[in-house]
């Protein structure tokens, strides 16, 4: 009792009957992480489509208007700030509901390298742009990471 749970997927190469598969097991947040700007997906996401990922979100939100839907996006890859905040709009309008936006750091040799490290007062401008869009928490700061301070969103849940 008490306990909540909050699913983090992949694309599910775009079906929706899978995204209603989660959406019917009544998850207390459905999370599915963009990760990066649409001109990077390429190069990040090799294999996934911004329109699809962005569609995995709509999906959700439209099969249960009431559902908390979150994503999140590294930064430090080669973006620009401009792209940033057209990704956050993009999810606003997929009805996304909570954000996170953190530093990408290297994991390995084989991963791409970082192209910037982000200042902190950037990450803060993000939230608070983020806050004002409509989103009900943003986690905007180096080191958030997709669960980031989770109990702390759900707490801010509209109801």
């Amino acid at each position: 009792p008490g306990t909540t749970v909050e699913i983090l997927i992949p694309d599910f190469g775009g079906s929706t009957e899978a995204v209603q598969t989660v959406v019917e097991s009544k998850p207390d947040v459905f999370n599915y992480n963009l990760e990066t700007v649409p001109r990077l997906y390429q190069q990040v996401r090799p294999h996934a489509r911004y329109g699809r990922s962005l569609g995995v979100l709509r999906s959700a939100k439209d099969q249960d208007g009431g559902l908390l839907t979150k994503s999140g996006l590294m930064v430090g890859l080669g973006e620009d700030e401009s792209e940033v905040l057209q990704v956050m709009s993009d999810l606003r309008a997929a009805g996304c509901d909570m954000l996170t936006i953190g530093q990408y750091l290297r994991p390995s040799r084989e991963h791409l390298p970082v192209v910037e490290y982000i200042h902190p007062d950037r990450f803060e401008r993000y939230g608070k742009l983020g806050e004002e869009m409509g989103f009900i928490h943003v986690a905007s700061a180096p080191l958030a990471r997709s669960s980031f301070n989770a109990e702390e969103a759900l707490e801010k849940k509209p109801g």
